[in-house]
């Protein structure tokens, strides 16, 4: 199969590199412009663009995907698919362009999990499996016929970086297994089935940690944002400035209390604590705005949390 390939992040560098190593074609890449970022504005080039580069590959970076001469330049490729893992929306001009159509790898087991942030959102909800599923692109979101699933239990101490990591391997090989069946004509595409779940993309916003919940609850927060964004908590120190942390690691203790859910114990050595609605959370890797990301007894070393609280 003659393929042309659209991506941006490192989970879509996995599914990209299996195809290379396949019998199959890559035509060309699509992926995001380049961006600056930092106090120098440094021009950033996506994982998936960094891979096309050192394999030489035809690279597409347009600004408006229906831009006639991006249309054009992709047509010249004359594709038999489009290929797409992690990356935006597509118009119907561009995914109906290939005479086998264009299918996406998506990162949860359809249709649980519409939307930009699957894997994050299925350990905050408590899910005890995920998965990666290939599916045909239609007009809507997330809600095309499936080709092929896999599934794989989530571990009850699972990241969603770890997550994350594995889910990419499991992708890879489901990608070629869907040129391969495609190729073969061997699949037959199936309509989703089942409660449709969203999976809405995050924001900063939405990282805050609310201690008004259980601890188990606060938990699954905690992983299902790690490493990134990161949940964040609030703390004002004793001239009352809030000061954020990441929180990239804790340990629920159902230890009874009648504290007010948020209150902070700290022992200045080893211990800091969270009050929750039915025990605490013990902080156990965090970063303070400012400061490089530590373990809570390396943190508490050199930095004193007397008198501050939760806020």
């Amino acid at each position: 199969m003659r393929v042309v390939f659209f991506g941006t992040p490192d989970f879509a560098v996995e599914s990209l590199d299996a195809i290379m190593q396949s019998g199959h074609e890559v035509a060309a890449v699509v992926t995001v412009p380049d961006r600056q970022a930092g106090r120098g504005q440094k021009v950033i080039y996506s994982a998936v663009k960094e891979y096309a580069l050192k394999h030489s590959l035809p690279l597409l970076q347009p600004e408006k995907l229906r831009d006639p001469a991006f249309i054009d330049a992709l047509a010249a490729y004359k594709a038999d698919v489009f290929v797409v893992v992690a990356f935006r929306m597509l118009p119907e001009a561009v995914w109906n362009m290939p005479p086998h159509g264009t299918f996406n790898l998506h990162a949860s087991l359809l249709p649980r999990y519409r939307g930009a942030a699957p894997i994050n959102w299925a350990i905050i909800n408590g899910e005890q499996e995920s998965g990666v599923t290939t599916f045909l692109l239609n007009h809507q979101i997330d809600e095309g016929a499936i080709l092929l699933q896999e599934r794989t239990p989530i571990a009850p101490d699972e990241t969603a970086g770890s997550l994350h990591d594995r889910l990419a391997a499991m992708g890879r090989s489901l990608v070629v297994r869907t040129l391969d069946g495609m190729a073969a004509n061997t699949l037959t595409p199936l309509p989703q089935q089942g409660e449709a779940c969203p999976a809405p993309k995050i924001f900063k916003d939405d990282c805050l940690i609310d201690f008004n919940r259980k601890s188990a609850e606060v938990d699954r927060f905690v992983r299902g944002l790690a490493p990134y964004p990161a949940a964040i908590m609030h703390l004002a120190n004793p001239k009352c400035d809030i000061v954020p942390f990441k929180i990239y690691s804790v340990k629920p203790d159902n230890e009874h209390h009648e504290m007010p859910c948020g209150a902070l114990i700290c022992d200045g050595k080893k211990v800091l604590k969270i009050a929750t609605a039915d025990g605490f959370v013990k902080i156990l890797e965090l970063q303070m705005a400012g400061k490089k990301r530590n373990l809570v007894e390396d943190f508490l070393r050199g930095n004193s949390l007397t008198g501050w609280k939760s806020v």
